[in-house]
């Protein structure tokens, strides 16, 4: 079970839905008890909420928003958003009944609650909001809202996808706008690019002189991605890397304390806790700090309250350690035991003509297998996945890289957090979560193939949490 990483005892973490009150983080979100089976074979579920100040310690306030019956709209409580709207707040979620297509009925339509004090919600019976002519009534979901302060207007976008005949990719974030919270004026679409199945988890900020759209598809790469423009109508435009994590990271929602962002997603079990297994509908908590680069493209970071919840660093070399390989690979064994929970860090630099660096985590020091996160510089990409892969296939790693720009003779500084099955790797900027099952060692290693890599003195690892 995790230590670190947020998971409701007897469930599993899903879409959230995040809040900022008072230095209080209000987390609702879904929980799955996988009976029989994840989602959308499980029983219906409704919000719950977990409140926190530092993304370590939790405390579970229960069930927020309960799930109608099997014969109403809300059998099953969508994702939506929490706002606040005078003296009050307010939930726009979305009300799923599973049984409702065969009945010709939407089964996706949006819903509200309100509250006054965020831990208790009454359902309101105001005109929901239904699918609009020409989007498919059951591809209609999880709405939010946010102010536009030029327009003096609230903005409520959602995921939807277009009726055009048996094409697939017609997802697109639509929206609408209000000067009252109670009369909503659709406007269309705010992004339809023909890319995506459907548009989940929709969110939009803006950071400096740029607004920012989130979107989860899962029809491509199946995970978080983003678009910038200086318009809050856009036009969308991609960076270079225009996502915060791997396949295994999903449906990620981010919320501000008034001066950071924070990134809100869920790490994915494997089917039958299998390596070789696909993904499966939730898992646990994960948050990232979300920055600005000066190109206006977005980064990740440990947030200040995981960074700074482990104990005293062990220091595992007092001096620089130099790997250099001309023709294969030379590695050092830095921790013979590191334990489930850990948090590792370095700071490396490799040479001009460096093929590949990395880590070995997990290893068995007498056979060598162990799992891997690959730097290759020439393609700038990081990966994950088992070494040696023999006998092939021993892992599905599909979905688990991410783009990065490597520059020989650069400091880049490497921070690992492993809590459990769960590992979250960040470099410069970028993240890449992932689950191992079958591990088959204790070692931790560093290598370099066909160069020459510097790790700076005095790496680290610590294995206990304060005040555990």
């Amino acid at each position: 079970m995790h230590k670190l990483y947020y998971q409701p005892e007897g469930y599993w973490f899903g879409d959230c839905m995040p809040f900022y009150k008072d230095d209080v983080f209000y987390l609702y979100h879904q929980r799955d008890g996988r009976n029989p089976g994840p989602l959308p074979v499980c029983e219906p579920f409704g919000w719950d909420l977990a409140t926190t100040k530092d993304f370590v310690h939790f405390e579970d306030k229960g069930e927020a928003i309960p799930t109608g019956g099997n014969e109403e709209q809300d059998q099953f409580i969508f994702a939506g958003s929490v706002y606040q709207a005078d003296d009050h707040y307010c939930a726009m979620y979305t009300g799923f009944n599973r049984d409702y297509p065969a009945l010709g009925k939407p089964s996706q339509v949006l819903m509200q609650a309100v509250s006054d004090d965020l831990l208790h919600w009454k359902k309101i019976d105001e005109e929901l909001v239904l699918p609009q002519p020409g989007y498919d009534p059951d591809d209609w979901r999880d709405p939010f809202i946010f102010w536009d302060d030029e327009a003096q207007e609230y903005i409520m976008i959602l995921g939807a996808r277009k009726l055009e005949g048996e094409q697939v990719k017609t997802g697109c974030t639509v929206y609408f706008t209000s000067k009252d919270l109670k009369e909503w004026k659709f406007k269309g679409d705010l992004w339809a690019p023909n890319l995506y199945s459907m548009h989940e988890m929709p969110d939009m900020f803006k950071m400096g002189d740029y607004w920012y759209q989130l979107i989860t598809e899962y029809s491509h790469k199946s995970k978080t991605i983003y678009r910038m423009s200086k318009n809050v109508n856009g036009p969308w435009t991609a960076p270079i890397d225009d996502a915060f994590d791997g396949r295994a990271y999903y449906a990620a929602r981010s919320f501000s304390d008034g001066e950071k962002r924070y990134l809100f997603g869920w790490v994915a079990t494997k089917e039958e806790e299998d390596d070789l297994n696909n993904w499966q509908w939730g898992g646990a908590l994960v948050v990232h700090e979300v920055y600005q680069r000066a190109d206006g493209s977005l980064g990740v970071k440990i947030p200040d309250g995981v960074n700074n919840a482990f104990e005293s660093p062990e220091k595992l070399h007092p001096d620089s350690i130099n790997l250099s390989s001309r023709d294969g690979c030379h590695k050092i064994t830095l921790s013979n035991h590191t334990g489930d929970l850990f948090k590792f860090e370095t700071t490396v630099k490799f040479s001009a003509g460096t093929r590949e660096f990395g880590l070995q985590l997990f290893e068995n020091e007498t056979t060598g297998d162990s799992y891997q996160y690959n730097l290759s510089v020439g393609e700038n990409r990081l990966t994950f996945d088992k070494t040696p892969n023999q006998p092939w296939n021993r892992f599905f790693d599909k979905g688990l890289e991410r783009p990065i720009q490597l520059e020989a003779n650069k400091e880049y500084h490497i921070q690992l957090i492993v809590d459990d099955t769960i590992a979250t790797l960040y470099i410069d900027g970028v993240a890449l979560n992932v689950r191992m099952y079958n591990k088959g060692g204790t070692a931790l290693s560093v290598y370099v193939v066909e160069g020459d890599l510097q790790i700076a003195a005095e790496s680290n690892l610590s294995k206990e949490l304060k005040n555990q």
